[in-house]
């Protein structure tokens, strides 16, 4: 366990300063989100029959949950990145806890991630967007915001393992970007379909994000709608314990194992 600390504290460290090596990108990483909330909220603000600061309200924990699962893309990205230029084969040469590597680009990760979501939330507070509910149930948003990206980036580093492959890594995380569209992340569920509305509430984003909501007080829970979102916040941490059950260890393996 002390190796695992040790080298996972080390590979922590390599990640956080491929991040500082690259400000651009990161910079870029986090404008976007900001950028979509300017549209989003603006554009489809006075599209939609809500008014546009209550539609703001509403897209606020949504997009912070769409961008929490941006580690699927980013995981899956940085992980194919070293498996290509054969650093994961170098650092399986080396002296090195063979679960630290996944584990330190994970963590390494959730800290850039927590240092991102700041400029977000203050941009949120700018364009109208409050937190309406306790400063306990704030805090709890934000950590169950936090435990939502080690899982997509669980997942996300598996599925770069898998690809070996930077190019392959980059459209397949592209193609990521449909899953909030498939959730109510940015539009109610209500109207839609009964098979496309069960898809969209049995979507991990759909629960973490009406437990967002509920948790920062800015719309009630649907009590008409599939258990996760029925029950967001049991729903939220059941996914999560779920992904990351699932997805950490198959990477340690997949790491361990990769040819």
């Amino acid at each position: 366990m002390s190796a695992l600390a040790h080298d996972g504290a080390a590979m922590t460290g390599r990640q956080l300063r491929r991040v500082r090596n690259n400000p651009g990108l990161a910079i870029l990483t986090q404008l976007m989100p900001v950028n979509m909330l300017l549209f989003f909220g603006y554009v489809f603000g006075s599209a939609l029959a809500m008014p546009g600061r209550e539609y703001r309200s509403f897209l606020m924990p949504g997009l912070l949950v769409a961008t929490a699962a941006g580690g699927l893309m980013t995981g899956m990205f940085q992980a194919a990145q070293d498996t290509h230029r054969g650093v994961t084969d170098r650092f399986r040469s080396m002296p090195v806890s063979r679960a630290a590597v996944p584990l330190g680009q994970a963590v390494a990760d959730l800290v850039v991630t927590g240092l991102g979501t700041v400029p977000l939330l203050l941009a949120g507070l700018a364009v109208g967007w409050r937190i309406e509910g306790s400063a306990a149930g704030a805090a709890g948003a934000v950590g169950l915001l936090l435990l939502f990206r080690f899982a997509c980036t669980c997942a996300g580093i598996l599925l770069g393992l898998l690809t070996r492959s930077e190019e392959a890594a980059g459209q397949l995380g592209a193609s990521s970007f449909v899953l909030p569209l498939l959730s109510n992340a940015y539009i109610p569920t209500d109207d839609l379909p009964g098979w496309l509305r069960t898809l969209a509430e049995w979507n991990p984003i759909s629960a973490v994000t009406t437990a967002l909501r509920d948790l920062f007080g800015n719309a009630p829970v649907p009590a008409d709608a599939a258990w996760p979102v029925a029950h967001p916040v049991a729903g939220s941490l059941a996914w999560c314990l779920v992904l990351t059950a699932v997805f950490l260890p198959l990477a340690v393996v997949r790491y361990t194992r990769a040819e």
